[in-house]
């Protein structure tokens, strides 16, 4: 891994080609996190690219889920992300400023860096009653709502990370029953003419690799190529069924009956996995401990119709 090391670092100079990249991001570092890609001449790369890239993170109907998986990063951890890997200038849950102050300042930021900011979406979009079911703050005596900001903001960014399923498809929000239009960034960019790119970042939560290492890849490199949905193939080019520590079962046609059951795979309960497109079997959670399939089954959270296409979660099929 030294040498491995060694050369990285002579490839890279003031930046870090797509090619060296992809190559950080293949075979056992993808498998054991993005950690070792940080090496310090990437560091200095980014470095340079934050200068003039501030990153503006904005919330809409969400549960917060996905700003506290990023604040679980645990290599490289939220100190280091937020030093050295992004010039997150706005969040809500993470800055101290509140209120007209911190409106002025995020709006003040995204005209000074016209096109050249990245904006982070975290929540779906009501849509519903001119978007009056999120209101983010006022601003000037007039109300802004999470509509509102997604529209003005987006228009302006250079590139949106559409961060969590909410963001990217509708998510919980927009499941059977709501009331508030709640919708994907892309939905919201279709209706409003906005041809900013968007990323999506799928997942209730994402990881926090996906989440830094997309931010990391539009700083050194640009936009990452993206699949059918919008999401980056970096982490999501890969499907569960065939990647299951269960699938020599299913080759079988060895059943679980119950999650009890250490032998069979797990398709008659409800996974999801065959359906579904995410490097979690090797990328895990909890720094690298374990992932979904491994206590219960895939839900299929990544895909753009969940929850509804995959709930009940526990169902016979």
């Amino acid at each position: 891994m030294k040498e491995k090391q060694k050369l990285l670092n002579k490839q890279i100079k003031s930046s870090i080609s797509r090619r060296t990249f992809l190559k950080a991001f293949s075979g056992t570092i993808a498998g054991i996190g993005i950690s070792q890609m940080f090496n310090p001449a990437l560091v200095a790369a980014l470095k340079k690219g934050l200068e003039n890239h501030p990153v503006l993170w904005i919330q809409g109907q969400s549960c917060t889920g996905c700003s506290v998986s990023l604040l679980n990063s645990v290599n490289p951890d939220i100190k280091q992300i937020l030093i050295n890997i992004i010039s997150l200038q706005f969040h809500p849950t993470l800055m101290t400023s509140e209120g007209e102050t911190a409106l002025k300042n995020l709006y003040k930021i995204a005209e000074e860096y016209k096109g050249k900011f990245s904006l982070v979406v975290e929540g779906a979009i009501p849509m519903a009653s001119n978007g009056k079911y999120c209101i983010c703050g006022e601003l000037d005596h007039k109300e802004i709502t999470m509509l509102d900001m997604t529209k003005d903001l987006g228009e302006k960014a250079g590139s949106v990370l559409a961060v969590g399923t909410c963001a990217a498809y509708g998510g919980i929000p927009a499941a059977r029953g709501n009331e508030t239009g709640a919708a994907g960034v892309n939905t919201v960019f279709k209706i409003s003419g906005i041809k900013t790119p968007v990323v999506n970042i799928p997942g209730c939560p994402p990881h926090p690799d996906w989440i830094v290492g997309s931010l990391a890849h539009l700083l050194t490199i640009g936009l990452p190529e993206v699949d059918g949905n919008g999401r980056p193939i970096l982490f999501f080019g890969e499907n569960i069924h065939e990647n299951c520590p269960y699938l020599e079962y299913f080759e079988k046609d060895i059943y679980s009956k119950k999650f009890t059951d250490k032998k069979g795979c797990r398709m008659e309960l409800g996974c999801s996995g065959p359906d579904t497109s995410a490097d979690c079997f090797k990328r895990k959670w909890n720094n690298n401990m374990n992932w979904c399939v491994e206590n219960a089954i895939c839900i299929g959270c990544v895909e753009p119709g969940f929850p509804d296409e995959s709930s009940p979660f526990y169902q016979s099929k």
